[in-house]
């Protein structure tokens, strides 16, 4: 039996499509829930920067945009050096449900992954996933 190779999460937010949208996709909202600061060229084969105060940062490699209902990336899985040419592919879509949206996160590609490096990328990620989406529920809510 093979390992997972899909982290997904499903956010029911009181908020629209286009302010979600915006959390996702703009320097403002992406430094400010995912990181510490981003700067983005919102275009496919565009590239997002996202950096921390700890020192850390990630690129993401952009590969669709549809505004307001998919942003999706590739990116580097952590733990693995800036030369691994391995990354996974994270996909948020946006669907408008009632007066908010729903939003679904889904991240693949741990399955390239041996054994070891496989179970700490996917835990990690899978907890990773958890408190930033809880930081993306947070920023949303202190932007109303």
């Amino acid at each position: 039996m093979g390992f997972p190779d899909r982290i997904e999460r499903t956010v029911e937010l009181a908020h629209s499509p286009a302010k979600v949208w915006a959390a996702l996709t703009t320097a403002e909202g992406l430094g400010t829930w995912f990181g510490n600061g981003a700067s983005v060229d919102l275009r496919e084969g565009g590239q997002a920067r996202l950096t921390w105060d700890s020192g850390d940062q990630a690129t993401l490699y952009i590969e669709r945009v549809d505004e307001p209902s998919l942003f999706a990336f590739t990116w580097r899985i952590n733990g693995l050096g800036d030369e691994d040419p391995r990354r996974t592919y994270v996909e948020f879509s946006l669907e408008a449900a009632g007066d908010g949206t729903r939003l679904r996160m889904v991240e693949s590609g741990f399955a390239q992954l041996p054994g070891d490096e496989y179970r700490k990328a996917f835990e990690g990620n899978t907890g990773g996933w958890k408190h930033e989406l809880g930081e993306l529920v947070e920023y949303l809510a202190a932007a109303a």
